[in-house]
């Protein structure tokens, strides 16, 4: 078992219920409903990949290896850029800051290390020794 992915997956899950929770009861008062669409994305993706990591966590006690470990790590990057930059697109638009739009252009990139991240994962089980 991988202690500090462990550590993380709770952290980023008790992190996502809290934002989760704002989505679903602040958040509507002070932007447009497609705004707390994208927000939501950003917590559904933050919750998929914790409990991603939480596999990786588990499952590096029968597959150790840099593979799972390098899964473990694009995950809490996919998860830091991806979502993270849905919800400062969020707050930018409850703001009503301008000239930061740009910022949505790492949300892909947080998306390509999720995508990383699986295939990893993938290689760990494949290439370990259960």
């Amino acid at each position: 078992m991988h202690k500090g992915f462990l550590q993380t997956a709770a952290m980023l899950g008790a992190l996502a219920v809290a934002l989760g929770a704002f989505g679903a009861h602040g958040l509507k008062k002070i932007v447009p409903a497609e705004t707390v669409t994208t927000f939501e994305t950003g917590v559904r993706y933050q919750f998929y990949h914790v409990f991603a990591l939480l596999a990786v966590a588990i499952l590096f006690g029968s597959f150790p290896g840099k593979n799972l470990q390098y899964a473990g790590v694009c995950f809490i990057i996919g998860i830091i850029l991806f979502s993270g930059s849905l919800y400062a697109l969020t707050a930018l638009q409850a703001t009503n800051t301008v000239g930061l739009r740009g910022i949505g252009a790492i949300t892909p990139i947080g998306g390509v290390f999720f995508i990383v991240g699986w295939i990893f994962l993938f290689l760990g089980v494949l290439r370990g020794k259960a």
